[in-house]
């Protein structure tokens, strides 16, 4: 749920899983420009929330390739601009960080009678 405000959106932004933690809170309402595009808000996001740096942009400041940052339900890789999308005065954004398994060994115990 977003709604203008003269030249500027207020953007209501959910997060998952450990990034819920370091925002502390299940959602975030920031003040964004006409014309944001999915990077910069994530940068912006990462000025909010500094701890949140390494876990959404790389070294040179993109979106990690396992970040999930979905606009309006569709997951940014498959937007049609990508991380260039602008969005929208209208756009729903959920930011997920990757949940992966964990590292299992392989080892081998045989069991004899």
């Amino acid at each position: 749920m977003t709604f203008s405000v003269i030249g500027k959106l207020v953007l209501i932004i959910k997060f998952y899983s450990t990034l819920r933690d370091i925002a502390g809170k299940k959602a975030v309402e920031i003040n964004i420009p006409d014309g944001t595009t999915i990077q910069q808000l994530a940068t912006d996001i990462v000025e909010l929330y500094p701890k949140m740096r390494e876990d959404l942009l790389n070294e040179n400041g993109k979106i990690h390739g396992h970040v999930h940052i979905f606009v309006d339900g569709l997951d940014v890789p498959f937007l049609s601009n990508n991380t260039s999308e602008i969005i929208s005065n209208d756009s729903v954004v959920d930011v997920f960080h990757a949940i992966g398994g964990g590292h299992y060994q392989n080892d081998i115990v045989v069991c004899s009678d």
